[in-house]
């Protein structure tokens, strides 16, 4: 059975390298094959809005936008439904590709059998 790996970041340009380190292990594990949803928590949501993702900066670690499309290019993209609203972000606001979803679907991904999940 193959495993899927679902990956909640909780931080954003608040805390870059544990940002970073979501973002490129996701893009890591689906160019390795492994089915990936990332969720995008906390100031990580801003990620999901067109050219947010081009304004983060961090040295030695791969561009944002290009681990992002490493991501949408075999895994799901999600924004926390309540980390949206708080921020005011709509659906109709994100990249292509991502979607807004809330708690009960996060439970659901992760209590599936097969399933590793990450949080950082």
């Amino acid at each position: 059975m193959a495993k899927k790996l679902v990956i909640k970041v909780t931080a954003g340009a608040d805390a870059p390298e544990r940002c970073s380190q979501a973002f490129t292990v996701a893009a890591v594990a689906v160019a390795s094959g492994v089915e990936v949803s990332l969720w995008l928590t906390g100031e990580s949501a801003w990620f999901a809005l067109p050219g947010r993702a081009a304004e983060f900066e961090l040295p030695h670690a791969a561009p944002l936008p290009e681990l992002i499309e490493g991501v949408l290019a075999g895994g799901t993209l999600t924004v926390c439904t309540q980390c949206a609203a708080r921020r005011e972000i709509e659906e109709k606001d994100l990249i292509e590709g991502a979607r807004i979803a809330g708690s009960q679907v996060f439970v659901s991904e992760i209590m599936k059998d097969g399933v590793q999940a990450l949080v950082y």
